[in-house]
């Protein structure tokens, strides 16, 4: 699969120091970079063969947008949005775009499990459970992947873009989706909620304790 050339030039925004600077600046800053950063990509991409879909905003604007987005931070610091890359072939651009959104959605989720994996494990041991049920737990949440990735629904991806491979009769799409770190913690804590009450009697205050949730 073809990484996204995101990657790449969002580490960049972690070499620069932002200390003692004021939020506009900080911001402003980060824009700066944003824009320069997706007009090196998207000139990669073009020489490449990737096009944007018609009526869709220049992919230097796209890209753009895609970055700063990955940077938005909540009130408390923290990053705001979890996002995944999702690549697929196929003789439609439907085709091409469905393949591309499952395996991004399914990428997306393994961050969820990863995270509910992080926070439970450090609140497990105050919970008084005995072994059986913390090794049930765990191996609920570490199979949980497929089942986050229904409950999120249908994801606007943050931009698609498209080329035809060496078979000409295919489409290929890669595309980025952004999903919202709170709500998707929500909605794995109602998915591993489902999954333990027909194996354990742990109740919803236990769940949202273990999962740091108040």
């Amino acid at each position: 699969m073809n990484k996204l050339i995101l990657t790449g030039a969002l580490v960049l925004f972690g070499l620069f120091s932002f200390a003692q600077k004021t939020d506009k600046e900080i911001k402003s800053d980060i824009a700066d970079r944003a824009i320069k950063a997706a007009r090196k990509e998207a000139k990669k991409l073009k020489k490449e063969g990737w096009d944007v879909v018609p009526g869709s905003l220049p992919l230097e604007k796209i890209l753009e947008k895609s970055m700063m987005k990955s940077e938005e931070e909540t009130a408390k610091g923290g990053k705001k949005y979890i996002y995944a890359d999702g690549n697929g072939v196929g003789e439609t651009k439907t085709a091409a775009e469905m393949q591309a959104l499952t395996v991004a959605k399914l990428a997306l989720a393994s961050q969820v499990e990863s995270n509910v994996n992080a926070l439970v494990s450090a609140n497990l041991a105050n919970q008084q459970l005995n072994n059986e049920d913390a090794a049930s737990i765990t191996q609920t949440i570490a199979n949980s992947k497929e089942l986050i990735s229904a409950q999120l629904g249908y994801v606007e991806p943050a931009f698609k873009i498209y080329r035809i491979p060496a078979n000409p009769k295919n489409t290929e799409v890669q595309m980025r989706i952004f999903y919202d770190v709170e709500q998707s913690l929500q909605i794995a804590k109602k998915v591993i909620q489902k999954e333990l009450k027909e194996k354990l009697k742990v109740n919803e205050e236990q769940l949202n304790k273990m999962m740091g949730i108040n």
